[in-house]
């Protein structure tokens, strides 16, 4: 199983998503992984309320990458990153356009809500505001 991160804290997952680009046709929710390109979603953007990018383990950023081209191709349905991203990266998946993150249910119990919700100011844990402080 797994739990659905936010600036709220943690919620159950309720989503039903399509495995991937293959079944397009058959919801308005995917999976896109880390490696594909996303502009093969541009032509059914506006259809979709959910797009998972898939993080195959915490040092691999590419899904960030992919995040921010959906943004700046006009996508503004959910975005949730997918897999083992850790607390500390809360801040910048948000930053790149991620709405939340669904981590597995043992990811959740070693970093446990309450680290989580540190980082849910995202806007103020960046190095520029720091620096201003």
């Amino acid at each position: 199983m797994s739990v659905i991160v936010t600036d709220k804290g943690f919620s159950p997952v309720a989503d039903t998503v399509n495995p991937g680009l293959a079944d397009l046709g058959a919801g308005t929710a995917v999976d896109i992984a880390h490696t594909e390109d996303p502009t093969a979603l541009e032509p059914v953007l506006g259809q979709l309320a959910l797009i998972r990018i898939t993080f195959p383990s915490f040092s691999d950023g590419r899904g960030f990458t992919i995040a921010r081209r959906l943004r700046m191709l006009g996508y503004t349905g959910e975005l949730r990153a997918f897999g083992p991203v850790i607390a500390e990266q809360y801040a910048m998946a948000r930053r790149v356009g991620f709405d939340a993150v669904e981590i597995p249910d043992a990811l959740a119990a070693r970093q446990p809500e309450s680290q989580w919700q540190f980082r849910a100011d995202w806007k103020a844990h960046d190095y520029q505001a720091r620096l201003r402080a």
